[in-house]
């Protein structure tokens, strides 16, 4: 049965704010349902009163996200006459996705890295993005947005509240843990170890609370469906590995690798770009005022640059992208490539990495040809990274004589 379409005279105060934000939403084809209809059904059997995650399944699987996603879209059930009125929710993804870009921009306002002319480009250039949002009706905007607006608490100091925003995060799609190994450098580096576990303890509480329901009914099921660390993807969706064999993809040893170079590569970052004092990493364990380096507040680059890095080595590292994945890191693209200055990579380069990468992403299905662009891009964007300037600058080293 083919799903409603988004109705072409979308209210005027809607067209009004998308002119506004620079970017006019694609309109759709004659059939955009992919994951929509399994959320309303998921929803429905909690509303049901179904709370055995290995009980709830939809028409393309079985309940896979955490408790955060039920509540979320079971607000969307109601909101849209049982998930029935789809230009309703796709009226309210477009506020969501202008809410996004605002939370965006927030962040980009604080860190004045990036060139004005580059936000054109993020409002008005992806027609990927624009689809997760208002057509496919994904998950994964919700969890970006929490995420953005927790980032957005982290620079004015609001820590506890922003541990709060992460942890809802994750609570609707999983995939906000790759920002969790810069997060956690953050909270030491401002707090040391015991101070960092209050923070931390509000991301675990707020888990518990959320998915008691569940975790009261089998513990064992909520856990393993809602945060499967092993899933099996398929090979017809990935958009970064099509130029290897199927059978190399799904091959447990390829997976190990890729965690262990993930691994690899945040420890490097951890020990020789974010942790500039001259001390033993170790020494983020300690009480601010018991180190050797007099603790000084993070700036908002540290913050983003440690937050963005972290996300977007797990990214370049997963076992596969599917396409809604894009927009895990789309809108830090551009902090990522004109953060750090590098005379060899012009604007005009830049741009064209955010090209190569954007038409990767509208390959479908995705070729050996457009994977492999999408590691070359993602390659000089971690070369960058590592040869530009510390985001941790040597202020807050030990004070040595000038020569």
């Amino acid at each position: 049965m083919a799903t409603p379409r988004l109705a072409r005279t979308a209210p005027a105060a809607a067209g009004t704010a998308l002119h506004a934000a620079g970017g006019l939403l694609p309109l759709p084809g004659r059939d955009t349902e992919i994951d929509w209809k399994t959320y309303m059904t998921q929803v429905e059997g909690v509303i049901n009163g179904t709370y055995d995650y290995t009980q709830l399944q939809g028409d393309t699987g079985p309940l896979v996200y955490p408790a955060g996603f039920v509540y979320i879209f079971m607000g969307l059930y109601y909101a849209t006459g049982q998930g029935t009125d789809i230009r309703m929710a796709q009226n309210i993804f477009a506020l969501l996705y202008l809410a996004t870009l605002l939370l965006v921009f927030l962040i980009y306002h604080q860190t004045c890295k990036v060139p004005p002319f580059v936000f054109f480009f993020m409002c008005c250039a992806s027609y990927r993005v624009h689809s997760i949002f208002v057509l496919r009706l994904f998950n994964d905007p919700v969890a970006m947005a929490l995420l953005f607006l927790s980032i957005n608490l982290f620079l004015v100091r609001r820590w506890s509240w922003g541990c709060c925003c992460f942890s809802l995060a994750v609570s609707v799609k999983m995939n906000v843990l790759l920002f969790a190994p810069g997060l956690l450098f953050l909270l030491l580096t401002q707090f040391g170890f015991r101070g960092a576990l209050p923070k931390l303890s509000i991301c675990a509480a707020l888990q518990v609370v959320l998915g008691l329901p569940f975790l009261l009914e089998n513990p064992i099921g909520y856990l393993s469906r809602s945060f499967d660390l092993g899933r099996q993807f398929l090979f017809r969706w990935t958009v970064n590995w099509r130029f290897l064999p199927e059978a190399f993809f799904l091959h447990r040893g390829f997976h190990l690798a890729l965690l262990a170079a993930h691994l690899a590569l945040l420890l490097l970052f951890a020990l020789c770009r974010w942790h500039r004092t001259g001390e033993s990493i170790l020494s983020l364990l300690k009480d601010p005022s018991k180190r050797k380096v007099p603790p000084q507040s993070l700036t908002p680059n540290q913050i983003v640059s440690t937050l963005f890095t972290s996300n977007f080595i797990g990214i370049c590292f997963s076992r596969s992208l599917h396409y809604q994945f894009y927009v895990w890191y789309f809108h830090t693209l551009p902090y990522l490539l004109w953060a750090t200055p590098a005379r060899w990579l012009t604007h005009l380069l830049r741009l064209l990495v955010l090209g190569l990468i954007e038409l990767s992403w509208n390959t479908y299905p995705s070729t050996p040809c457009s994977s492999a662009a999408l590691h070359i891009c993602h390659a000089v964007i971690l070369l960058q990274l590592w040869l530009g300037p510390q985001s941790f600058p040597k202020s807050i080293q030990p004070s040595k004589k000038a020569h």
